[in-house]
């Protein structure tokens, strides 16, 4: 169950609270007894994409240039 806590302890104890939002704390500020937000982790980033992971391979065609009716398609009108 969430954590309520009160905006003005919130600013006095901010730090305190990152690191238990950090650790997986979902902690809910209330601004004069109403939820008004929520500190929670965020989730963790995803590994960096590298190129090559799928199978398959683009063949040469696809390199060239596009025929003119298909490059008119893309022009607006």
């Amino acid at each position: 169950m969430p954590e309520i806590i009160n905006v003005h302890e919130a600013k006095t104890h901010l730090s305190r609270l990152l690191d238990e939002a950090h650790a997986g704390k979902e902690i809910i500020l209330s601004k004069t007894g109403k939820p008004y937000a929520c500190l929670m982790p965020l989730a963790t980033a995803p590994a960096a994409r590298q190129p090559g992971q799928l199978p398959g391979r683009v063949g040469a065609d696809f390199f060239e240039p596009l025929p003119e009716d298909e490059l008119d398609a893309w022009e607006p009108r």
